[in-house]
């Protein structure tokens, strides 16, 4: 019987690559953003079930002053390089607005 796709990405969670992918896109966050020591930063693998979305994605996640800031990144951490963060000049955009929940982002 062949794993499921649940199962798969599970197994591969707990692979060293694939923290080291988490650490990279971090890093990458806190250098584009110019993001203090202390400053938040959350990476993670998501699966998205929504229609038209990518099966696997890249969500980040920071907090400053300003509030929570997100994005997304339509493909798995694995394959995430530095170029696919948003433009520094896009930090502000990032922030959340406050009582929109937005399932796509």
């Amino acid at each position: 019987m062949m794993p499921g796709s649940f199962e798969m990405m599970r197994s591969f969670k707990r692979r060293p690559e694939h923290s080291a992918a988490l650490d990279r896109v971090r890093d990458w966050t806190r250098d584009r953003f110019k993001l203090a020591p202390d400053e938040v930063i959350m990476v993670s693998q998501v699966s998205c079930t929504i229609p038209g979305c990518a099966p696997i994605e890249t969500l980040v996640v920071f907090w400053t002053e300003q509030g929570r800031h997100h994005f997304k990144i339509f493909k798995p951490v694995a394959d995430v390089v530095e170029d696919d963060l948003p433009p520094a000049f896009m930090k502000n955009a990032l922030v959340a607005i406050e009582g929109i929940d937005c399932e796509c982002c």
